[in-house]
């Protein structure tokens, strides 16, 4: 039993001071590139983790999914289309009206990076000039002064900055706000002929003596009569499609 243990000791304590005499320092590199690569990797997965985020910030997506949510309040259907399909709808829409920002975004930024050929500084700024362009155009002047002079108040940025030149923490927030205005505006125009389908059929159910029938209920069949027949689908898309710059 004595020989057991002295073994088990001797096999045990040089293992243990074996452990203690590691250098930690050697597994992080002279220049810290271990540590470097550790960051990157971390900001890798906080921006795979917020990218649905930045698909609605920096896309068209929250005009399409803003237009097609009031296209189905105002016909009466509050859950046909399903949200699944409103969403993916505006998902493609997002790609189709986005694919030369995506295309050029893979040309100067992406590929380049994956082959070696540009630092991964130079590579998120060749990939934000597509989507800066594409916000840009979109934006509107007055939404885009409002978020530059808070911004000047407090001293962030230059004042006499032009929204070409702005950083992306004010055109950002300036184009999303642009976005849904818009998408207000085109839900009104779609919405209205809807109202004027429910004022009609009011009118006439009242006028009947249908005291207890709601006029949404027999205003229905006609809306989706009506947006069928003008096929609205086509037109509704269409439109949303040709309001981008």
């Amino acid at each position: 039993m004595r020989r057991l243990a002295l073994l088990a000791a001797s096999a045990l304590f040089p293992s243990a001071a074996a452990a203690q005499s590691i250098d930690l320092g050697a597994l992080t590199g002279a220049d810290g590139s271990t540590i470097g690569t550790i960051i990157q990797l971390f900001g890798l997965l906080t921006v795979l983790s917020v990218a649905p985020g930045i698909l609605i910030m920096v896309t068209s997506f929250t005009r399409f999914v803003i237009a097609f949510s009031i296209l189905r309040a105002g016909m009466g259907l509050p859950t046909t289309p399903a949200n699944l399909i409103l969403i993916s709808l505006s998902l493609f829409m997002t790609f189709y009206v986005m694919a030369p920002t995506f295309d050029r975004a893979w040309a100067e930024g992406i590929r380049p990076l994956m082959n070696n050929e540009i630092s991964e500084e130079d590579a998120v700024q060749r990939i934000a000039e597509p989507f800066r362009g594409f916000m840009v155009n979109n934006v509107r002047e007055k939404d885009f002064a409002l978020f530059a002079d808070l911004a000047a108040e407090r001293g962030n940025i230059d004042i006499d900055v032009t929204v070409e030149t702005a950083d992306l923490r004010v055109l950002v927030p300036a184009f999303m706000i642009s976005e849904i205005r818009r998408g207000f505006e085109i839900g009104f125009l779609i919405v209205l002929p809807f109202l004027v389908i429910d004022l009609i059929v009011a009118t006439i159910t009242m006028s009947m003596g249908m005291m207890m029938l709601p006029p949404t209920v027999v205003s229905l069949p006609f809306k989706i009569l009506f947006f069928v027949l003008i096929d609205g689908w086509n037109l509704l898309v269409g439109s949303l499609v040709r309001s981008f710059v």
